[in-house]
Parts: C-alpha cells; structure tokens; sequence
C-alpha cells in the first residue's frame, strides 16, 4: 500500500493572510481606499455637475444650521441690544415658565388637534385621489382633473386667506348666500371659535390635496402591468387587485410622507393662521407659532420665545424618529 508523504509549510503566513482576522481588517481597509479613490475620481469627472449643490448646501448651512447656535438663548437671559449669547445663565427658568403657563397649553394642545386633524384628513386624500385618476380611461378627462386639482398650490397663502374671509363673510359671503337660500341666518364664521378649525382643515386640503397626488401618481406608474394581469387572469376584481397590487406596490412613497408629515404635527401653518386669526377666536385658533410672534417679537421675550421654539422642535423630531422606527418594524420599509 503505497504511503504519501504530507509537507507541512511552517513558515509564517504572508501579509494581509494572517487567520486571526488580519485578512478582515486588510480587506477592509482596501475597500475604504477604493471608495475614497472612486469618490475622488467622480469628483474630477464630474466637477461641473457637483458645483450645482454648492449654493443649496450653502443655503442650507446658513440658514438652517447656523441659526441654531441662537437656541443657546433659552438657557440663558437675553436682553435686546446686549451679548448675542445672553448676559447669564438661566437653566431651565425658561421652561418652567412656559410649562407653568395656562396660556402655553392652551395654544400648544390647539396646534396639536390642528396638526392631527390635517393629518388624518389631509394625508389620505391625495392617495385617494390618485387612486381614482389612475382608474380614469379617459386621458382628456384626468389631466383636466389633475389641472383643476393642482391650481390652488400655486396660490399664495395671503390669496388663499383672502379667499377663506371672502366665503366666509357675513353680509357678502358666499356660504351664507347660500344659506340664506334654505332659511339659515347668516353665520359669523371667523368669529365663532368652533368653526376656525373645520375652516382650516378645509382650505389646506383644498390647497394641497391635487399637489400630493403627484408623488403617488408617479409611484404609480413604477408597478408593473403584468402583475394586474396575472390578477385578472386569476379572477380578482378592481377593488383586489388595488388592495393586493397597488396598495403595496406605492407602499414605500406613502410611508416616507407619512413620516415626513407626523414629523410636522405641531408645526402648524405660521402664515395662514395669522391671517385668519382674531381675538375672537384665539382659544382654538392661537396654535404655538402665533403666541410665538405675540412674545417674541412683539414683546421682546426672546428668551422665553426660543425656549418653547426649542421644545416643539424636539417634539417633531421625536415624531419622526418614533414614526420611522414604527415603520421599519411594522412594515420594513422607512426613512432612513
């Protein structure tokens, strides 16, 4: 029976080949190197291309970022005309004031029900939409709906404001021209707190509804029709193969505005509020932004402004980051 003999290589591995994990961490590295290499070749590619995101990133540095070193002055005593940082250290004052303050709930619980309220009727109503004109044979007949639909975007919010206290006049409105068809007086809508808020949702879903189908109508056309004909083929009707086929297949676009739009749940509409506030209706339409402008700018409370500034913005990004983890575990698919 013949025997072979085995040779056993003692010597000692070469570079980058080491058992213990060194061939990792070498691969590794190599990666990197190629990443940064490829990276620094697109960018001498493609130069003239990058130089189009240098005004936005600008932008964005100066106006977004820089400004927040300005939160410093919720902690700190700001009197107008002196240190840009406060003249001293005030803790948490600030906040307590503000959580201490009838006032400050009151306008922070009316901006919560305003943002939840265009929220749960805002939000779905673009798929909806998009949902019917993507049903519609007729191509004549859904660019005139989309035309029609996407007009009052482009609106100003002063032109859409003054539309609103238009309609809604008492003597020469619209609405209660109407109304006093059918025997119903006359109704005093911008001064009735009650109304100020069915009036709101209202005018935005108007204003933004046509627009949102955009996004949807776009994800739309990304599924394939070979999928809806498998479905027919399989005996499923409209309404299965839209829960089945197209619910999903724009899963992901809805959940990205989803969160997006969680996210701004208590950063009501600055503008339009001002505009179609009064005093007469301030105990369900003063929302957080307009008792800002009230103690900040007009009484000097810079302080105390930018302390409560400062709390509803960490309140939106809690929203977004507990959105985006809900979303991720729920259905795998998120922001980021």
């Amino acid at each position: 029976m013949a025997q072979t003999n085995e040779v056993v290589d003692l010597a000692p591995a070469a570079p980058g080949l080491v058992p213990d994990g060194g061939w990792a961490i070498d691969h590794r590295v190599e990666q990197k190197t190629r990443s940064r290499d490829s990276w620094g070749l697109a960018l001498r590619r493609d130069w003239r291309m990058y130089t189009f995101v240098v005004l936005p990133v600008i932008s964005l540095l100066v106006f977004r970022y820089v400004p927040m070193f300005g939160n410093i002055i919720a902690f700190r005593m700001y009197i107008p005309g002196g240190s840009p940082v406060g003249e001293q250290w005030a803790g948490w004052s600030y906040f307590q004031m503000a959580f201490s303050s009838p006032a400050f709930w009151s306008v922070f619980w009316n901006t919560v029900i305003l943002g939840v309220l265009s929220l749960v009727i805002g939000f779905p109503l673009p798929i909806v939409l998009a949902l019917l004109l993507n049903e519609l044979r007729s191509r004549k007949l859904k660019k005139t709906v989309q035309t029609i639909t996407y007009l009052p975007h482009f609106l100003s919010i002063v032109i859409v404001a003054g539309i609103v206290l238009q309609l809604t006049s008492v003597n020469t409105g619209g609405i209660n021209q109407m109304l006093h068809w059918f025997g119903i007086g006359p109704i005093n809508f911008m001064q009735d707190p009650s109304w100020f808020r069915p009036i709101y949702v209202i005018s935005g879903v108007w204003q933004t509804v046509g627009w949102g189908t955009i996004l949807y109508l776009a994800a739309l056309t990304t599924i394939d029709d070979g999928l809806y004909e498998a479905a027919r083929i399989d005996g499923a009707n409209r309404w299965q193969q839209t829960w089945h086929i197209t619910l999903p297949g724009i899963r992901p676009t809805i959940v990205v505005l989803l969160i997006l739009n969680i996210g701004s749940v208590v950063n009501v509409g600055f503008e339009k509020v001002l505009l179609l506030q009064n005093p007469l209706i301030y105990s369900t339409g003063d929302v957080i932004n307009t008792y800002l402008y009230r103690v900040g700018i007009q009484t000097g409370q810079f302080s105390y402004a930018t302390a409560i500034g400062l709390f509803e913005a960490v309140i939106g990004l809690v929203l977004v980051v507990s959105a985006n983890l809900t979303s991720r575990k729920l259905v795998g698919a998120s922001l980021w």
